[in-house]
């Protein structure tokens, strides 16, 4: 009976209760929003880089090694031979490898030397695969594949050349300039720092340092005095030397045609590799193995293990997005409780109309309590349901532009705690109302004029 009278006077007050109902489910589907973003994010955070079991470098911080060779951010103090690196990568249970050169750069988006087992292995947000937006993958030392940002935000299309300048940053005063690069693709977005980076062959990389960096050649100058003999002595050698420059030019355009791994020689230098394994009793054991490596001081690290301690380290994001919902809610719930009390001056007579057919105010003050919860109740139950269309809707954003992976699943039992919470803060709420209702006097709402 009690609820069956609530409805009719909710029904009743149709505008009124909706702007509350309607305020109510905005907070809720804010707050649930808020959390679920909050757990995501820390997860997919965890999920930047998927299914990689080592990254190695150069030994330093683990923090640091996964700063650079990760998120591009840094760099790396000292580098990793390719010796080291083609022994390690043959040890027993390693299933792929992904070497990794950084140390160039393109209108200050980071330029990656790597080879092709980074597009077959790279993993991101929970093992999902590198996908092509347009085009396909590098197939010689003179293409470049760009990140989904590097494309979008310079308006690069395929086919088009461009130029790497040596050192990271926005200004450089190297550019490899006799080596420009094809566009032989474009990632599609991950949300990750691989849409911030331009991917090329190790042979590249090798190609523009080598030739980039070459010594200038010397002019001889000739003697004032006639010699022939000298002069057939040097013209013999300028006749070398030009044979010599013949041949260099050669060799480079040949490199420049050849595959992507041809060009790289004993003399490379890795910033980081990334391993997997076939099992993870295999990862342990090698990463022992590479700590105590006695070749070269060298530093293995568990990427998911040094993400989640990155992550406690900024445990201040979390703070700040719990208190965003704490004061969502608050305001949510001063707004019923502002409402309540607005339109409680305007059903004194409707109440003592209750009290003079019998109501006690024990029965009153229960009514308010009731339509407080129910008001509250199906705030909630709205605020659940806009959640859900909203996460439907900006699920692939959000993991596109941001690399949050959010999973449309049934509310946990700490969301379903939260509603609960809400619930009861609202009937706390409509306590005040009530209770003021409870002590007016049936006189006082007998003069009230129609």
């Amino acid at each position: 009976m009690l609820i069956k009278l609530a409805l009719k006077s909710v029904m009743n007050r149709k505008t009124s209760v909706m702007l509350t109902l309607l305020t109510i489910a905005i907070s809720v589907m804010l707050l649930l929003s808020i959390e679920k973003v909050r757990h995501d994010a820390k997860s997919s955070f965890s999920n930047t880089i998927s299914g990689t079991d080592l990254i190695v470098g150069a030994r330093t911080g683990d923090i640091q090694l996964l700063l650079s060779s990760v998120f591009r951010i840094g760099h790396a103090n000292n580098s990793v031979s390719w010796q080291s690196y083609e022994y390690i990568k043959k040890q027993r249970g390693v299933a792929w490898s992904i070497p990794i050169s950084l140390g160039d750069s393109h209108k200050g988006y980071a330029v990656l030397g790597t080879d092709d087992n980074y597009f077959k292995h790279y993993r991101f947000a929970k093992k999902q695969h590198l996908q092509f937006a347009e085009g396909r993958a590098f197939h010689n030392a003179q293409e470049v594949v760009l990140g989904a940002q590097v494309a979008n935000k310079l308006h690069y299309q395929l086919g088009q050349k461009i130029v790497i300048s040596h050192g990271m940053g926005n200004t450089s005063f190297h550019h490899h300039d006799d080596n420009p690069l094809v566009i032989s693709g474009i990632l599609a977005p991950t949300g990750t720092p691989v849409d911030k980076t331009l991917h090329v062959p190790l042979a590249a990389i090798e190609t523009m340092h080598s030739s980039g960096h070459s010594a200038p050649r010397q002019i001889v100058n000739k003697p004032t005095a006639p010699n022939h003999d000298h002069d057939h002595d040097h013209d013999h050698d300028h006749d070398h030397d030009h044979d010599h420059d013949h041949e260099k030019q050669n060799d480079i355009s040949s490199n420049l045609q050849s595959k992507p791994g041809d060009l790289i020689g004993t003399t490379s230098k890795l910033t980081a590799f990334m391993l997997g394994f076939d099992s993870p009793l295999y990862t342990l054991q090698v990463r022992r193995n590479i700590n105590q490596y006695k070749e070269e001081p060298l530093l293995a690290i568990m990427p998911t293990v040094t993400l989640r301690e990155l992550w406690e380290m900024l445990d201040i994001i979390e703070r700040i997005l719990l208190l965003f919902s704490v004061i969502v809610v608050l305001i949510s719930l001063l707004g019923m409780l502002t409402s309540l009390l607005a339109t409680l001056s305007q059903r004194r007579r409707e109440l003592a109309i209750l009290r003079s057919v019998g109501a006690r105010p024990r029965h009153i003050f229960s009514l308010l309590i009731t339509e407080a919860v129910l008001i509250t109740a199906l705030g909630c139950l709205a605020g659940v349901l806009l959640f859900y269309v909203i996460q439907s809707i900006t699920q692939a954003w959000l993991q596109s532009h941001f690399g949050i992976v959010i999973d449309i699943v049934l509310l946990s039992g700490y969301e379903l705690s939260l509603l609960g919470v809400i619930i009861v803060a609202g009937t706390f709420i409509g306590a005040i109302p009530a209770a003021r209702a409870y002590f007016y006097s049936l006189a006082d709402g007998m003069q009230i004029k129609t």
